[in-house]
């Protein structure tokens, strides 16, 4: 019997891909303890405005918004505290290759549980003027308005 691989998201950043352009992504552990796990698997976590952050050779999430377990009482933690992101060293050196260049910094895109672990799908971004977001939503439409006529021919 094969196992079925599911990576379904806790949480995600959808207004990050329409902000940034999105360069490269990473897979990355995340420091948490077990409130905060619970939390997340209840799907209370919040990836907006959150950006990733090197600090002497470590990766932070800042401003991620967890929220208290409500069962949790003395052991949760600050909603906002910094999380470290768990990568190996030669990652996170390619990562402040891409940071240390003008204009790209790191957003996380999602959260989702992978062998019973909560990964972060992390991404190095260049942010996109209003002039591309607004060409970025009129190609969508287009492309909606194609397959909505291809759809209608072939009936």
């Amino acid at each position: 019997m094969t196992k079925k691989k599911s990576n379904k998201a806790l949480a995600e950043n959808r207004k990050a891909r329409h902000d940034y352009f999105i360069e490269e992504t990473v897979e990355a552990g995340i420091e948490l303890v077990g409130t905060e796990v619970k939390s997340i698997r209840e799907g209370k976590a919040n990836l907006k405005d959150s950006y990733g952050e090197i600090r002497s050779g470590e990766i932070f999430i800042r401003n991620m918004h967890i929220s208290p377990y409500e069962k949790g009482n003395i052991f949760n933690r600050n909603p906002l505290r910094d999380r470290r992101l768990l990568l190996h060293k030669r990652e996170i050196m390619k990562l402040s290759g891409y940071t240390s260049q003008r204009g790209y910094t790191l957003v996380p895109l999602s959260l989702y549980l992978k062998h019973g672990r909560v990964k972060v799908n992390l991404a190095v971004v260049k942010g996109k003027k209003n002039y591309d977001k607004r060409d970025a939503l009129l190609e969508k439409a287009a492309k909606r308005d194609m397959e909505r006529q291809m759809k209608q021919k072939y009936r």
